[in-house]
């Protein structure tokens, strides 16, 4: 079972108001357990809710659960954009 990676975008590259869906975490150890046990899994459903003044971290909505993440741990979740901001 090969899946396409040319398509995969990391979570940091989303904006305000995307739908991203996850197929990698590419994070070790006990942030990846977190992570998991927050509902980042293969096929969840991520909404991007709001950025810091700074772009740094980003809230995300995974799950009925809002988390906070830095750029350099969102850049390690691919997936794809499902659904774009309609501004």
């Amino acid at each position: 079972m090969h899946m396409e990676k040319t398509s995969l975008k990391p979570l940091s590259e989303c904006s305000f108001g995307d739908c991203f869906l996850v197929k990698e975490i590419n994070i070790k150890g006990p942030l990846r357990r977190r992570l998991l046990d927050l509902g980042f899994v293969k096929e969840a459903e991520i909404s991007v809710l709001r950025k810091s003044p700074l772009g740094d971290p980003v809230a995300y909505r995974v799950s009925n659960t809002t988390i906070a993440l830095r750029n350099d741990e969102s850049s390690m979740i691919l997936g794809e954009i499902v659904r774009g901001n309609t501004k």
